[in-house]
């Protein structure tokens, strides 16, 4: 596969663009990425989906600057795929090999089944794992649903529901109960399917979660992965459904999606009604990155392999010169935490987080040296994307912010308080951390020494006398609980 791949996703509602970047195997990262509104699905629905020449050359034009800015990255392979609007377009090669003769781009026109696989496949691969889940996508002229079992994607499909195409033969016309009345005779499908989480593909989506985001005052600013109860989301749709432009602005939603938000939320507030969903979660992937999933990981049944993070991976790969002490931090943290975690009452699950924090502790070094751990934090903070929790990555990041320093600070697990485990717990695997960053202070090529632990003391016995890691420790703020002795 090529190292730099873009990825175009023609919808009914905007055209997209992203490059992608390999920096080994199975890693990846976000290069660039462009959108522009384009509605080429403007006023096709009533003209018996016939694509109209206003919104062709839009779109056209889109891509035309699209693969200029691909060619600017040195992009190699392109995949291009088109959804709703040229699928359902009686006219569609009339647009499609337009773009090929005159652009050279192959477009591929993609089915309603395969589009919801693509969905599901990003969310499967790049969300913390997932049970008992259904994902829907709102798109302009369709929405796709997928069944997501940890890695597995199955029952996949598509309805001609979409917020363009209720738009224009529905809302504009003021039958809100027809609308009503067609929405519930396409989601008859979801009759049979029993899903407790609810995951958002797509722009719909995402604006909705965003404006929650905003009204709630979370304190991370990630959507990928933004998880919140049923309950707010039900509020928050009925108040977009009563809402006028006014109240639509008051509540976070931009002026680009007044027009097509209510069909949006009119298709949730119904689905729910079929289904007993009690989470939501959002998706800041989709069929893009379903589509580069599917050309990366065609070898491996479109999964990553057991216990591999793409985000860690690209991290280790793009910021970390010394993988050897990388390593021996991520070893020596797990060996203390598992001789004390029942001693220090921590729950087990943190052993992961703590394993994942000392191996990319060392990342922002790479940035600068003397303002290490504020770059460890704002790198893993940013772009550990993919596969965790908010929960674990604002924990992971600050174990990297604190290591080798004070234990967390007060504001910060102020401001934090939702996301991160209580302050004992916190200081405890701080204290971890930290401990195994000191006692590879002199930096060994294999950890020279051993640990015991008896009666809430843990033992270091080496034949070196350990010197700097002594000084460091003495400077080291400590916990309650556990002792540090060296035996010689």
């Amino acid at each position: 596969m090529a190292k730099r791949v873009c990825v175009i996703d023609i919808g009914s509602n905007s055209v997209r663009m992203v490059v992608y970047e390999k920096t080994s195997r199975f890693a990846f990262h976000l290069l660039y990425e462009s959108k522009s509104k384009v509605r080429l699905s403007e006023n096709a629905y009533q003209n018996s989906g016939n694509l109209q020449q206003e919104p062709m050359q839009r779109t056209f034009d889109a891509l035309s600057d699209f693969l200029t800015i691909s060619s600017s990255f040195g992009v190699k392979k392109i995949l291009c795929v088109a959804t709703s609007a040229l699928r359902d377009a009686p006219n569609k090669k009339e647009f499609t090999q337009r773009v090929k003769h005159k652009l050279k781009l192959n477009i591929k026109v993609i089915e309603g089944v395969k589009e919801a696989y693509f969905g599901g496949i990003a969310c499967a691969n790049l969300l913390s794992e997932q049970t008992n889940a259904l994902s829907i996508d709102i798109g302009g002229g369709s929405t796709e649903f997928s069944t997501i079992n940890k890695k597995d994607v199955t029952n996949t499909f598509s309805l001609n529901l979409g917020t363009v195409r209720l738009k224009e033969l529905f809302f504009d016309k003021g039958d809100i109960e027809g609308a009503i009345e067609c929405i519930d005779d396409k989601l008859s499908v979801l009759d049979n399917i029993d899903a407790s989480t609810l995951i958002g593909i797509g722009g719909t989506f995402r604006a909705i979660s965003s404006s929650i985001m905003k009204i709630s005052e979370y304190p991370l600013n990630k959507i990928h992965g933004y998880e919140y109860p049923i309950e707010i989301f039900e509020i928050f749709l009925n108040n977009v459904h009563k809402a006028d432009i006014n109240e639509l602005n008051n509540l976070g939603i931009n002026a680009n999606r007044y027009d097509v938000i209510k069909p949006g939320a009119l298709i949730l507030q119904r689905v729910l009604k079929k289904l007993s969903v009690k989470n939501i979660v959002t998706s800041g992937v989709g069929v893009r990155e379903g589509v580069y999933l599917a050309d990366l990981l065609r070898g491996s049944k479109d999964k990553f392999p057991a216990h591999y993070n793409t985000s860690v991976r690209y991290l280790l790969d793009a910021h970390l010169n010394d993988k050897n002490l990388s390593n021996q931090i991520s070893s020596l943290s797990k060996k203390i935490f598992d001789l004390t975690y029942e001693h220090l009452n921590i729950d087990k699950k943190y052993r992961y987080e703590l394993s994942i924090a000392s191996k990319l502790y060392p990342t922002g070094g790479n940035v600068h040296f003397y303002s290490k751990n504020r770059h460890s934090y704002y790198l893993i903070q940013s772009a550990l994307e993919y596969g965790f929790k908010h929960e674990q990555i604002l924990l992971i990041a600050t174990l990297a912010r604190y290591a080798k320093n004070k234990l967390p600070s007060a504001s910060h697990i102020e401001k934090y308080s939702e996301l991160l485990p209580d302050t004992q717990t916190l200081n405890r695997l701080s204290y971890i951390i930290s401990l195994s960053i000191i006692l590879l202070s002199h930096k060994p090529r294999n950890i020279d020494f051993e640990l015991l632990f008896k009666d809430g003391v843990l033992s270091v016995d080496s034949k070196r006398v350990l010197h700097l890691s002594r000084e460091a420790l003495r400077k080291l703020e400590v916990i309650d609980s556990l002792e540090v002795s060296f035996l010689k």
